[in-house]
């Protein structure tokens, strides 16, 4: 071995670039516009599927105020048919109610032009109040009893509390103007004197 030949020094090699780490980034990027992609693409069918869903809940909106509008018009109509059938039957039922007077304001026209005694003038009155009640029950009208019946405020209105001692106590003594009811239903109170029997309280 020779010592004076020189050393040879060997150059330092330059380190390449790695191409994993390249290629590492690249797919990065790659990955991040697909990402950016899909999520654009999912948030435009969330938008749509949203407009969708609100045009057929306007499509929806719109069908029951439809029906409601029909609804509305149908029941204005059902109540002026009801109304204008109550009054039809209100209107038959007076006239045929009046109908039934006639014939005794008739009578009250020919009595008024009656040339007769006093005596057959009463006795023509009597006949046609005669007729009138008749008339009046035919109704379903009945005249409250007063006269020697224990006084009731459901029927009798007291104008007058008589001493009577020999009666009982709050009995009807006297009609002054005749009661009537309807079936159940009290049209007007009897006007009525009632007896006052201080003993019998005190007894």
């Amino acid at each position: 071995m020779r010592h004076n030949e020189p050393l040879k020094t060997s150059k330092a090699t330059k380190q390449p670039e790695t191409e994993p780490e390249k290629q590492t980034g690249n797919q990065s990027s790659v990955e991040l516009r697909e990402e950016n992609g899909n999520i654009a693409a999912t948030e435009a069918n969330e938008e749509a599927a949203s407009r969708a869903e609100v045009e057929r809940l306007q499509g929806e909106r719109d069908q029951l105020f439809d029906r409601l509008a029909r609804l509305q018009a149908e029941f204005d109509n059902y109540r002026k048919r009801e109304a204008r059938e109550r009054t039809e039957y209100r209107d038959y039922a007076l006239a045929n109610t009046v109908e039934q007077f006639l014939p005794v304001l008739d009578n009250f026209h020919l009595a008024l032009r009656s040339q007769g005694s006093p005596e057959q003038l009463r006795s023509g009155v009597d006949l046609i109040v005669r007729q009138m009640e008749e008339i009046v029950r035919s109704l379903g009208v009945q005249a409250v009893p007063t006269v020697e019946t224990q006084f009731d405020p459901r029927v009798h209105e007291a104008i007058e509390m008589v001493e009577r001692d020999d009666l009982p106590d709050h009995q009807v003594i006297e009609e002054v103007r005749r009661g009537y009811t309807l079936r159940d239903r009290l049209l007007r109170p009897a006007l009525v004197r009632v007896a006052n029997n201080s003993k019998q309280k005190t007894a």
